[in-house]
């Protein structure tokens, strides 16, 4: 099928190529021109503009937004609406606020045009490996461009989660689950490195619990390789960014009265990560001199 893709990041460019290799035609537009050219070396059509892109597509299109959330993605709809004709689809394939997928649509709508929003899990691994993909969208819409989506899945990695905004829901769920397990780990380990008498070689733990252990996962894959370049991670600084998603799943589960303390604390804990002199911890420091006497640090 015919497929345009605008935003060729690593995400988008790996995408593509997929789309390639299985045997779809692509065309391909990112703002810089680089990776436009490393694709059309491995068959996509090139694209000089945005409209260029929509003038190399057949109707009905299929166009597919890698781009940042936000600003950037509005602009970008906002550009192809005068572009389109009726029966025309936007795929949204980035982390995308679900409720900005819902006003979108409704906007589309009124132009003849169709919304899609993709959930997509797979970071830099997805090229090879295939991409996990929760889709939002109308079912009939949906099947229509379905062979785009399962060459982009791995076997039984694409769901259709219903309709517009359900993807890039469960896509933020999905997100903020991977905080509390991020944040889980990241504890246990150091917890164990804190165990000194022991001389727990961490690298080999990591690697141990990567065959039978029900703990294991993608996630303890990056760490045991993590720890086996860097064993202490001297080339690190422990500041950890959040791109939303959490902030989102928090706020869902706030408007639908559920309990959700562990995503929550992780996330918290990511905003401690960037304070490592917080005056928050100075206040504890001062109270705990205050009633106890216990001894504190002075800054250096």
């Amino acid at each position: 099928m015919d497929i345009g893709i605008i935003g060729l990041g690593r995400m988008g460019a790996g995408m593509a190529e997929r789309w390639l290799r299985a045997g779809h035609r692509v065309v391909a537009y990112n703002r810089s021109h680089g990776p436009v050219d490393e694709l059309a070396t491995k068959g996509a059509v090139p694209a000089t503009s945005v409209e260029a892109l929509v003038e190399q597509l057949a109707a009905p299109r299929a166009i597919w937004i890698m781009l940042p959330a936000g600003d950037v993605t509005e602009r970008m709809i906002q550009t192809l609406i005068p572009l389109l004709v009726p029966g025309d689809t936007i795929i949204d394939g980035g982390n995308t606020y679900f409720h900005d997928d819902q006003r979108r649509a409704a906007m589309l709508t009124d132009h003849g045009l169709h919304y899609i929003d993709q959930g997509t899990s797979g970071g830099v691994w997805g090229l090879e490996n295939g991409y996990c993909l929760m889709v939002g969208g109308e079912r009939e819409l949906v099947t229509r461009l379905e062979p785009a989506f399962l060459s982009l899945a791995p076997a039984g990695g694409y769901v259709h989660c219903g309709p517009v905004g359900s993807g890039h829901f469960v896509k933020m769920v999905h997100n903020g689950i991977e905080y509390g397990m991020m944040q889980a780990y990241a504890e246990g380990f150091e917890i164990m490195r804190a165990k000194q008498d022991f001389g727990l070689d961490l690298h080999a733990i990591a690697e141990a619990w990567r065959y039978g252990s029900v703990v294991r996962s993608w996630l303890l894959d990056l760490t045991e390789n993590a720890l086996r370049e860097d064993p202490d991670l001297t080339k690190l600084k422990g500041y950890v960014e959040d791109s939303g998603e959490g902030r989102w799943t928090i706020q869902a589960a706030i408007d639908l009265d559920v309990p959700a303390p562990v995503i929550t604390l992780s996330l918290f804990e990511r905003f401690h990560s960037r304070r490592p002199d917080s005056f928050a911890s100075k206040i504890l420091a001062a109270m705990r001199k205050g009633f106890g006497g216990h001894a504190v640090k002075s800054a250096e």
